[in-house]
């Protein structure tokens, strides 16, 4: 038996897992979905000083109060950033980190900082004064690669339920501590492996530090916990 600690992108909460919940536990596995302060049924505490590390303290209080060990640490896209940073913090509870479409940011780098110029500018002026990161519309005509294999009912899931983010957990820098490496797999979703392999090679952000990682290909858009439910269970599992 695996125990694996769910940890969702921006938007999301544990409801966003439930599937691939059931099929780890059917399997034997114990798997803990988690929501993250400020979003979903937490989104009632989200205020401006919600950020990176507030997301952070979420995982390492719940593998500490649960009292969890050699965990696989799973975090998809920017679930990546506090995933990283609870591995720098408590390596001794871990035992791998998946990295779900996503990637280990360097030390010193934010999720806002791989925007394009454009895109920062954009999401600035929508942002406005506020705190919180809007939803995108989730319309595969606006983003086919991303929203590649959700059906209908998974498309109206995501317009239901996904809710604000806290800025800050996109605005704040990655701060690592240089705790001992935890051994890491990535898998990779809406880019082949070959290409992760020659981004990593490139030393592009999302990629730089995962030299050496062991790499898994599952072929989808970016949210494979609701496109491919099944066949994220079974990689976690074969790990």
């Amino acid at each position: 038996m695996t125990t694996f600690v769910l940890v969702p992108g921006f938007w999301l909460g544990a409801w966003a897992w439930q599937d691939v919940t059931d099929a780890l536990r059917t399997a034997g596995h114990e798997a803990h979905p988690l929501t993250l302060t400020g979003v979903a049924d937490r989104a009632d505490l989200a205020t401006p000083e919600v950020g990176l590390d507030t997301h952070t303290a979420d995982i390492v209080r719940h593998l500490e109060d649960a009292d969890l060990r050699d965990v696989v640490l799973v975090g998809h896209s920017g679930g990546g950033m506090p995933v990283t940073q609870a591995a720098d913090r408590i390596p001794e509870r871990i035992s791998r980190v998946v990295y779900v479409d996503s990637g280990a940011l360097p030390d010193g780098t934010a999720q806002f900082d791989t925007y394009p110029p454009e895109e920062q500018r954009r999401l600035r002026t929508l942002i406005g004064d506020g705190h919180l990161l809007p939803p995108p519309d989730w319309n595969p005509a606006d983003d086919p690669e991303s929203l590649a294999g959700l059906d209908g009912s998974a498309l109206r899931l995501l317009r239901e339920r996904a809710t604000p983010h806290p800025l800050r957990a996109a605005t704040d820098p990655v701060r690592l501590t240089g705790g001992r490496p935890v051994p890491t797999t990535l898998i990779a979703c809406t880019f082949p492996v070959p290409v992760v392999e020659q981004l990593i090679a490139e030393g592009h952000p999302f990629f730089a530090t995962m030299a050496g990682a062991h790499l898994v290909g599952l072929p989808t858009g970016h949210w494979p916990m609701l496109s491919e439910p099944r066949a994220l269970a079974d990689a976690l599992t074969r790990l």
